[in-house]
C-alpha cells in the first residue's frame, strides 16, 4: 500500500502541470449539472494551486480538498459508475489528461458524462472484492503514520468510488470525515468483509433537494 501511495502522489504531481482544482470552497458539486465548458472556463481559472502541506486531522481539510484529492475523487467515482471494482494504481495521470481533453473537445457535455466516457490506462489493478477490511485497515493505519498525504489521497479515491457505487453524482467534500469514520467502523466490526462490500455498506442514499 505504501508503494502504491507513493506512485499515486508522483502521478498527481505530474498531472498538476495541466490540471487545476475542479471544486472550490463552496461545498457540494453536482456532476450532472456542471458542464465541461463551465468546468474548463470558470471553475478551473478561478482556483489556485493545491496546498503543499497536509492539514492536521480534524481540520477543515475535508471541506476544502486540493486538486490532487478532487481528481482522485472523480477517478474513484468514474470507476464505480462504470460498474468496475478495481483501483488502478498508476492511472491517475491518464485519467486527468483524458478528462481535460474530453471537456475541451465537448464543452457542452456534463462533467458526469465526461467522466463516464473516458477510459484511462488500466495499470496495476487492485481488486476491491479480494482485499478484506482487516488487511486494508492495517495498511491504511500504517500509511497514515508514515505518509499521511498518500493515505488521504487513497481515502479520497475510495470516497469517490463509494458515491459512484451508491448511484449519486454529488460531491460533498464536507462528508469525507464522516465517510472515513464510517468505513473504519465497518471494517472494525466486519474485518472479514471485502473492501468492496464495506464501501457498499457505508453508502447512504443522497438527500433529496
Amino acid at each position: 500500500m505504501k508503494s502504491m501511495g507513493a506512485s499515486l502522489l508522483f502521478a498527481c504531481l505530474l498531472l498538476l502541470a495541466c490540471l487545476m482544482p475542479i471544486i472550490g470552497r463552496a461545498g457540494e458539486l453536482n456532476l450532472a449539472t456542471l458542464s465541461c465548458d463551465k468546468y474548463e472556463n470558470e471553475i478551473l481559472p478561478s482556483m489556485g494551486p493545491p496546498q503543499n502541506t497536509t492539514p492536521p486531522q480534524n481540520s477543515n481539510a475535508a471541506k476544502n480538498p486540493d486538486s490532487i484529492n478532487t481528481v482522485m475523487w472523480l477517478f474513484g467515482f468514474s470507476v464505480a459508475h462504470l460498474g468496475e471494482h478495481v483501483m488502478y494504481g498508476d492511472a491517475l495521470t491518464s485519467f486527468g489528461f483524458a478528462l481535460d481533453a474530453e471537456c475541451k473537445n465537448n464543452p457542452s457535455t456534463s462533467l458526469l458524462e465526461a467522466v463516464t466516457i473516458i477510459r484511462p490506462k488500466r495499470d496495476k489493478p487492485m481488486d476491491l472484492t479480494t482485499l478484506n477490511c482487516a488487511t486494508f485497515e492495517s495498511r491504511h493505519v500504517e500509511l497514515t503514520r508514515t505518509d499521511p498525504e498518500s493515505a488521504d489521497t487513497i481515502m479520497m479515491w475510495l470516497f469517490g468510488f463509494s458515491v459512484g457505487q451508491s448511484g449519486s453524482h454529488l460531491f460533498d467534500a464536507s462528508a469525507l470525515t464522516h465517510f472515513a469514520s464510517a468505513l473504519q467502523t465497518r471494517c472494525t466490526q466486519h474485518p472479514d468483509d471485502s473492501l468492496f462490500d464495506a464501501l457498499a455498506a457505508v453508502n447512504k442514499p443522497p438527500p433529496k433537494h
